[in-house]
């Protein structure tokens, strides 16, 4: 045996168990299409998968009447349809690596059988946490696809998700935006109608002022996704760029904190946070302002209690100037994050965002509080 032998069969074992789990994720996302196939057969086989969802409700309980369906028409077909596609890496790959992976999803499948269908992904919720896998399916993860079925297709790895933008629900969800008077609200706003989001707007001033959001209860309570788009470079920027945002999320999370599933805050955010004001006196307290709520983010971006999603884009055209890109543009770019599942999100033709997330994720200490300067 080389020196090579041990990672090279660790590789193969890696890349089969990976393509074999993509293999299966495109035939659950088949399953859920069938579901309105012109085809009798083609309905029948989506129905089979259906039990799945009916043993594991949209209410995230077990409903144990339908354990041995379950059993037989998910678990089962789930566990062949995985090892088929292990099987075929005997083609390529000697059979030592596959004989692992199959040795693997085997002993899962005895433990999921004697369980009665019930696993780590696969358990009653009494509330979904807000702390996601990117590339791998956590239990909050996979939770969301019993929630909204027709998204979260990925079971172990989440490459098919990540390929074909299905984790995040747009359609038939509430969307509440501030800022929709601006360049890049307004471009959610339309963008999100598009998608077949449901869309109530919010301004700043008309609707909510700091300290003062009564009238915002009513929306707030009826959103799903809170998304933060309002903003001022000069004037009220500390009101505008840090304490309604800080505001109106915490208040939206304590609103949603009893529901199923965790509310979701997409926050703008700005390149700015990584290089300052560049020695400009008229950018310095916008500059402070959204460093000051990207170190605060940084506790809402790791808690439990919502999805939080920091969007940082590089200017953009609105009514403050000329910029790198259209905001429409901006709003797509953001929207092919999201549906993949990023909760740092970079809207960026240069490599400033990129770079100013590891400074937002591991170079700047979480704050309770960022007091305003005193003028």
């Amino acid at each position: 045996m080389s020196l090579w032998d041990i990672p090279i069969f660790a590789l193969q074992a890696f890349v089969a168990f990976i393509v074999s789990t993509l293999l299966f994720d495109a035939l659950h996302y088949v399953l859920h299409r069938w579901e309105q196939s012109r085809f009798k057969l083609l309905r029948t086989f989506s129905s089979w998968h259906w039990v799945h969802h009916k043993f594991l409700g949209l209410d995230m309980q077990i409903n144990p009447a339908y354990a041995k369906q379950n059993i037989w028409l998910h678990i089962l077909p789930e566990y062949l349809t995985s090892l088929a596609g292990t099987l075929i890496f005997l083609l390529v790959f000697p059979w030592p690596p596959i004989a692992l992976v199959v040795a693997i999803r085997t002993f899962m499948l005895v433990g999921t059988l004697k369980e009665e269908g019930l696993d780590f992904n696969h358990m009653s919720m009494d509330r979904v946490g807000g702390q996601q896998g990117l590339l791998w399916v956590n239990q909050n993860y996979h939770a969301m696809h019993h929630v909204y079925p027709h998204n979260f297709f990925s079971s172990f790895v989440n490459m098919f998700d990540l390929i074909f933008g299905t984790t995040c629900q747009i359609k038939g969800r509430h969307f509440l935006v501030t800022g929709s008077n601006g360049a890049y609200g307004a471009a959610m706003v339309e963008k999100l109608t598009a998608l077949g989001g449901i869309v109530d707007t919010a301004k700043s001033g008309a609707d909510f002022a700091p300290g003062d959001y009564s009238a915002m209860q009513e929306k707030l309570q009826r959103a799903d996704v809170l998304v933060l788009a309002h903003g001022a470079k000069t004037e009220h920027c500390w009101d505008a760029n840090y304490t309604t945002f800080v505001d109106l999320i915490e208040q939206f999370t304590s609103i949603a904190k009893s529901r199923l599933a965790p509310p979701e805050v997409w926050a703008l955010g700005s390149e700015v946070e990584l290089h300052g004001d560049l020695g400009m006196d008229e950018l310095k307290d916008y500059s402070a302002s959204k460093r000051a709520f990207a170190a605060r983010a940084r506790q809402f971006y790791s808690s439990p209690d919502l999805i939080y999603r920091h969007i940082v884009p590089s200017s953009f055209t609105s009514s403050m100037g000329k910029g790198a890109m259209s905001a429409r543009t901006a709003v797509a770019i953001t929207m092919f994050f999201v549906r993949r599942g990023f909760s740092y999100i970079p809207v960026t033709l240069t490599t400033m965002a990129l770079w100013n997330y590891f400074r937002f994720r591991y170079f700047q200490k979480p704050q309770a509080h960022e007091a305003r300067p005193a003028r």
